[in-house]
């Protein structure tokens, strides 16, 4: 899509690179920098939510 927005990547230590995107009809994009045609999609605040969520703390399981 031509008309996503992508944010700078969000990159760890030796790893793949995520980028965030949105769009003017008000959707969020999430792909690995470099693979942005394959894109997860979902509503803004779905993306706000998840975010939020993780600042929270409720991904540090993951780490």
């Amino acid at each position: 899509m031509d008309d996503i927005t992508w944010e700078e990547p969000f990159c760890g230590e030796g790893a793949s690179c995520f980028r965030l995107g949105t769009d003017p009809q008000g959707n969020a994009y999430i792909a690995i920098a470099g693979q942005e045609e394959h894109y997860l999609t979902d509503s803004r605040q779905a993306l706000r939510s998840l975010i939020l969520e993780i600042k929270a703390g409720k991904a540090d399981h993951l780490l």
